[in-house]
């Protein structure tokens, strides 16, 4: 697209994920977020057992759904739908769901299209250090209690990250995690995974339920950014249970080539095309 239309610094982030791309960086930020502060085990209470978490986690989930809902109704947050609910009913007994990261909004997206399935009340989140540690206001409260499971670069807090995780699933909870691991601003294609949401799913023995969110361009508005308008559409495919006879390394490794084949074929499906990424057009041009 046109990037004079852009706002400086989306236009930015688009030519350093086109650069990104090309030289195979896929799982690395491109984002201009500052350093975040490192997250230490007594400032996540990731099973909610205090009473102030608690209150918080149910203040913020009311405003974090009216405000994502205030979106929906204003068009500024576009969902055309979703497709294949029918292999929703792996969400009964727990499961891992993995999406395509693309932007702030899409871990709501996928809430919005499944939350009716959901046996339990809630669908938790895994997300990166620097949002849990680095916001204020709204979003900062929201990536703090919003059902969020924070990672961080503290080997004790992710023991407990850990078995915070193992405990969820056990009780039946769902759980979405970004296998692509950065957010890649309204990229359209699915980006290798990383296998370490696997190794969770796999060592709970619950399902993965690979999910990829396809957009397409609004013909006339533009948003804050002078980007077009996206519409949102949810796909959720069939649900990946872990072979116990093939160990956790094993088993996590054929379950993330899985959902990630399942990804690609959606995308080619949806889109009708190719996946193909610079860095493959890059290497053919080299040789």
């Amino acid at each position: 697209m046109d990037l004079s239309t852009l706002s400086p610094e989306r236009a930015e982030i688009l030519k350093r994920i086109e650069e990104y791309e090309k030289a195979g960086r896929f799982h690395e930020p491109v984002e201009n977020d500052p350093v975040a502060p490192e997250l230490l085990p007594e400032d996540a209470d990731y099973l909610c057992k205090k009473l102030s978490s608690k209150i918080k986690r149910r203040v913020a989930n009311f405003l974090g759904d009216n405000y994502f809902l205030g979106l929906i109704k204003k068009d500024i947050l576009v969902i055309d739908g979703v497709k294949g609910e029918e292999h929703l009913h792996a969400l009964k007994k727990g499961a891992m769901l993995t999406c395509n990261h693309f932007s702030p909004f899409d871990n709501y997206i996928v809430f919005h299209c499944i939350r009716k399935y959901l046996p339990k009340k809630y669908l938790y989140k895994i997300i990166r250090e620097g949002n849990y540690t680095n916001f204020s206001g709204l979003y900062g409260f929201l990536f703090r209690h919003c059902n969020t499971l924070p990672l961080s670069r503290n080997r004790r807090t992710m023991i407990n990250f850990a078995s915070a995780v193992n405990t969820l699933l056990q009780k039946g909870e769902s759980i979405l995690i970004y296998p692509e691991q950065e957010m890649w601003w309204n990229y359209r294609k699915p980006r290798p995974f990383k296998v370490g949401g696997f190794k969770l799913a796999y060592r709970a023995k619950v399902p993965v339920i690979p999910t990829f969110i396809t957009m397409e361009h609004d013909e006339t508005r533009k948003d804050e950014n002078g980007y077009p308008v996206q519409r949102h559409t949810l796909h959720i495919m069939p649900p990946i249970y872990p072979d116990e006879t093939l160990g956790e390394k094993a088993g996590a490794q054929a379950m993330m080539e899985q959902a990630y084949a399942l990804c690609k074929a959606k995308y080619e499906e949806v889109y009708q095309t190719q996946l193909v990424y610079g860095i493959d057009e890059t290497q053919t041009e080299e040789k």
